[in-house]
């Protein structure tokens, strides 16, 4: 791997002087493909950052209509209807880091919730220099299969490392068997401090989880809801969740019994940090979506275009 000196003065021949890489290979005494990786390894290590300002005038119509109506920045990802719901995500991912990207700063604290949307982006996170952060796992991730560690802590670490942040986890249930459990175990000292952490954040990054998408939200498809509670979710008219706290198609989920039991912040709690990042991808989730804009849970939403038509269509 080359030198971040080595890297900084080929960018700097390139993105700013606007040398061409033949010219670059001159100065530097090295071939062009060399240059080339150079070039690469420096965006993808973050000493490079593409970002692009469009113009007002070339603002969005349906971005604009989404912060009117919902009151959150809204930055819609355009692609083809034909692309895939495996590419439709990773597509939105990759737009969502340059947004978590921009908003990570120096002794930051950020709440990350786990899933299939925050894996994805996890993928794609670039490094960032920063100091001082940290990263606190928002909602616990075992069940009566698995504790869930492997698979929140490969986010967690991404981000991490991403970063340089310290990183704490959640080791707690996504859902207690009973709510006494959860009450007992919130007064031990070391979930306190999870806890208390988790109020510390001013970013939290999540994703809203659907019944019906076709790329199943993990809360959904690894055994974290028995037959039994999927069915009193039903009756209940449920259609999603944000950070394990599930939503009716209205926003509303105070009344929701499993909720009692679920180890995420409430909506009201998500309101309680500055900003919220959510990543949405897949018309399948545009019900949980639309509740979540009700119970007004994100300032800020990343979303492909076919989820955003689909949400203002059920309105």
């Amino acid at each position: 791997m080359a030198h971040d000196n080595e890297l900084y003065r080929a960018a700097l021949l390139y993105y700013i002087q606007g040398e061409s890489m033949e010219a670059i290979a001159r100065q530097l005494d090295v071939s062009r493909s060399t240059v080339s990786r150079h070039l690469k390894q420096a965006r993808e290590t973050g000493l490079v950052r593409i970002t692009l300002n469009a113009p007002d005038e070339s603002s969005s119509r349906l971005e604009s209509g989404f912060e009117k109506r919902f009151g959150v920045r809204t930055h819609i990802v355009t692609m083809r209807d034909s692309v895939s719901e495996v590419a439709r995500l990773d597509r939105v991912s990759k737009v969502a880091v340059n947004f978590i990207t921009d908003a990570i700063q120096d002794n930051m604290t950020v709440g990350l919730a786990w899933g299939t949307t925050l894996a994805a982006v996890a993928n794609h996170l670039v490094s960032k220099r920063v100091s001082g952060c940290t990263m606190v796992q928002l909602n616990g991730a075992a069940n009566d299969r698995t504790t869930g560690i492997d698979y929140v802590s490969n986010i967690m670490s991404r981000f991490t490392r991403a970063f340089e942040a310290e990183s704490i986890l959640f080791p707690v249930p996504a859902f207690f068997d009973y709510t006494s459990t959860r009450e007992a175990l919130w007064r031990e000292r070391s979930i306190t401090r999870v806890r208390a952490i988790q109020e510390q954040c001013e970013l939290a990054v999540f994703s809203v989880g659907s019944f019906t998408s076709e790329l199943p939200s993990h809360v959904y498809s690894s055994g974290y809801l028995d037959d039994g509670e999927r069915t009193g979710l039903a009756q209940d008219h449920v259609v999603g969740d944000v950070c394990t706290i599930l939503l009716r198609s209205d926003g509303s989920w105070a009344d929701i019994a499993l909720n009692a039991r679920a180890s995420g912040p409430t909506p009201t709690q998500l309101r309680s940090i500055p900003r919220r990042i959510c990543v949405v991808s897949g018309a399948g989730k545009a019900a949980p979506l639309l509740a979540a804009l009700r119970a007004r849970v994100m300032t800020d939403l990343i979303v492909d275009l076919q989820t955003a038509n689909a949400v203002l269509a059920l309105r």
